[in-house]
């Protein structure tokens, strides 16, 4: 059981039943999750391919776009940030939230066209090793103490936002469990989750990382979305993680199926081209 649940769809049977999920070849090939493992979970392990071996592609670089909208839908960064160092999570500066207090989910009829390209005026933050996207329109327009982030427009385009952020911070050991318990629908799935992390606390990342490289509203309707986020794991692997969010209290909360994956019997897309998705990352 994992936060992706990993099926090799090949129909090879060359993984035993006994063999640990995160050591399958189809948990390698379909579920390409990030994170680490806790007793049955697996919160955002990052596997690098069969062989295990780090991935040797440059360190990631910060696209802040704070002035204006993206010229085009690649989301392409052109300013370097500081390395992180891949054994501590780190901390940055709180995202700039709007002086007026109408971003996020404080918005007023924000925009409910399924976006089709990278959403304009976008800044990239660290959260552990991994980037993550903060916008005063769409959110999170709330930093609480802990560095928890929270509050996303009512709309398409927050909905993405949410799940992006929400699939950074629940990979940092520090905020797993408050993320759980705040940014997570209530639910069976959940209720694992958490007794799960209370016992077996998350592993600190093992420095290699994946980044968002892209997004697709696969459906939305006013109380519910679900969205597939590309992340790319090295320079030649993509996955495609199927994520449903639910508005709550409002706010978006991503939800656990019963089993403690994000897709329960969905499948995770090995693509192949990011055609259907709007190019939309940080690195």
């Amino acid at each position: 059981m994992a936060w992706f649940s990993g099926r090799d769809t090949s129909g090879s049977g060359d993984d035993g039943d006994d063999a640990p999920i995160w050591e399958s070849r189809g948990f390698v090939a379909s579920a390409i999750v990030i994170g680490a493992v806790v007793v049955c979970l697996v919160v955002w392990l990052v596997v690098n391919g069969d062989s295990g071996a780090p991935s040797s592609r440059p360190s990631p670089s910060v696209t802040p776009t704070l002035g204006g909208t993206t010229d085009g839908p690649t989301g392409r960064p052109t300013e370097p940030p500081a390395t992180p160092d891949p054994t501590t999570p780190t901390r940055t500066p709180s995202a700039p939230v709007n002086p007026d207090g109408t971003g996020g989910c404080r918005a007023k009829n924000p925009p409910q066209r399924i976006p089709r390209e990278a959403p304009g005026a976008v800044s990239w933050q660290f959260e552990t090793n991994m980037l993550i996207p903060l916008q005063a329109q769409g959110g999170p327009a709330v930093e609480d103490s802990r560095g928890l982030r929270s509050c996303f427009a009512h709309s398409p385009t927050g909905a993405v936002l949410a799940a992006m952020v929400t699939l950074g911070q629940i990979r940092n050991p520090e905020l797993t469990e408050a993320v759980l318990r705040t940014r997570i629908a209530p639910g069976d799935g959940r209720n694992l989750a958490l007794r799960t992390v209370r016992t077996s606390p998350t592993p600190r990342n093992t420095g290699q990382t994946s980044q968002f490289t892209g997004f697709k509203v696969v459906d939305y309707l006013p109380n519910r979305a679900i969205v597939s986020i590309a992340v790319r794991l090295d320079s030649q692997k993509v996955a495609g993680l199927p994520i449903t969010l639910l508005w709550q209290n409002n706010d978006w909360k991503l939800v656990l199926q019963p089993d403690g994956s994000f897709n329960g019997e969905v499948a995770p897309d090995v693509l192949q081209s990011l055609e259907g998705y709007v190019r939309f990352g940080g690195a």
